[in-house]
């Protein structure tokens, strides 16, 4: 333990709020593992986290967060348990907690957990928002921000899915190969969901970079346990090609750096370089996340914007789109179009899209179409556009990077949304 007069409450906090984001999928599964309770794993998880702020501001913060807080956790399970005095197997169920516990290796305790969560039996956006809530330790908020829902619609999907897996019986454990194949695609999705939610915030605050690396951890262990699924390659080459470019993405002010500003001598050549060749394994069975890996690689590989092979990248957006209609797909091949083939052409695609329900009231639709605007000449419509995208912006630093385009254009800012 560090002294505790050498630790500030402050400080105690942030290695907190630290360990909170590394730790919860560890200390939540570990009481899943011995217990089978759900309800009481969540509880008894919560419970460590509150007794650890007085007791790490008295004693220091230990030298190991995740495995004091999973000792707390199970050392309350084993209390509650015992109180439970008329249930012969709730007092059995104590006494294995309290007397065989033996700690499992942190990765395969949330590989567990991760797919007991996307069992089939539950439904898909329950599945994503149990293992976003149980592995990734999101709030209930960020969930519901991720999915455009109401927060009580999110916690209604979670207690519902526990629910389920209480009455079902479904059994916490990686499942055997045979049953793999038809969970992997829920394990996916909530794992770039998570990595997003680190790379990108929802509510706006700085990036995550623990959060998201735990996404690519988690990945690198899917594609170890189905190391014959592209898709799992295809989904880690994402994630790494991304994650390369997290120096390069915020200013000085923590401000957004659109792609074809940022300093590429700031990525991480070495995650381009595995992220490239992974991308590469998985593209000939051109599943989607193979796919939007692929467009990835072409960015990172290439030396500046300009060099990028933008009609690669254009058929790269027109095979995903023949997998599946997409607007914000197609939003993005409009982007790539433009590249290749002008502003007209990106104005042309964008118009064509019409005015599709998934992209209203989101700021990318008004700005891809502002930026194909300017480049044309077209300043006060361009400008229309980016105070449209800026007022639907999601948060802060979006929403300055449309005032810095508004005030490229010479025109003055109208209002100052996300201030508070």
């Amino acid at each position: 333990m560090e002294p505790a007069g050498d630790t500030a409450p402050a400080a105690v906090r942030a290695a907190l709020a630290a360990a909170y984001r590394a730790e919860w999928g560890v200390v939540f599964g570990t009481l899943v593992r011995l217990s089978g309770d759900w309800e009481l794993a969540e509880d008894c998880a919560q419970d460590a986290f509150a007794r650890a702020l007085p007791a790490w501001e008295r004693d220091g913060v230990p030298r190991s967060p995740g495995a004091w807080l999973v000792t707390a956790a199970r050392r309350r399970a084993v209390d509650v348990l015992r109180r439970r005095t008329t249930e012969r197997d709730k007092i059995a169920k104590a006494a294995a907690l309290e007397e065989a516990y033996e700690p499992a290796p942190p990765g395969d305790e949330r590989l567990r957990l991760i797919f007991t969560c996307c069992h089939p039996a539950l439904p898909l956006d329950a599945r994503v928002a149990l293992t976003l809530r149980a592995v990734g330790g999101l709030t209930t908020r960020e969930i519901a921000r991720a999915f455009l829902a109401g927060e009580d619609t999110v916690s209604q999907r979670v207690l519902r899915a526990k629910r389920k897996i209480a009455a079902a019986g479904i059994p916490y454990r990686v499942p055997p190969p045979a049953a793999r194949a038809e969970r992997l695609g829920g394990v996916l999705a909530v794992l770039y969901l998570i990595f997003t939610e680190g790379y990108a915030p929802s509510d706006g605050n700085a990036t995550r970079d623990q959060l998201a690396e735990e996404a690519i951890r988690l990945a690198r262990l899917v594609v170890a346990e189905a190391p014959d699924e592209p898709e799992a390659r295809g989904l880690l080459a994402l994630l790494l090609l991304q994650h390369s470019r997290r120096a390069a993405r915020l200013d000085a002010d923590g401000g957004l750096v659109r792609l074809e500003r940022q300093d590429r001598s700031l990525w991480d050549r070495a995650l381009i370089t595995e992220g490239a060749a992974l991308a590469r394994e998985a593209l000939p069975a051109g599943g989607p996340y193979a796919l939007q890996a692929a467009i990835a690689a072409q960015h990172a590989l290439a030396p500046d914007a300009a060099a990028t092979d933008w009609a690669a990248v254009v058929a790269l957006y027109d095979s995903l789109l023949a997998l599946r209609a997409n607007p914000v797909v197609a939003l993005n091949r409009a982007v790539a179009l433009g590249m290749r083939d002008g502003p007209r052409a990106q104005l042309e695609a964008v118009d064509a899209l019409g005015t599709p329900k998934e992209l209203a009231g989101h700021h990318a639709f008004p700005a891809v179409r502002a930026d194909a605007l300017r480049r044309l000449g077209r300043t006060g419509e361009a400008a229309e556009m980016y105070e449209a995208a800026r007022t639907a912006a999601p948060n802060g630093a979006i929403a300055a990077e449309y005032a810095l385009r508004l005030t490229g254009l010479g025109r003055s800012i109208k209002g100052t949304p996300h201030d508070g």
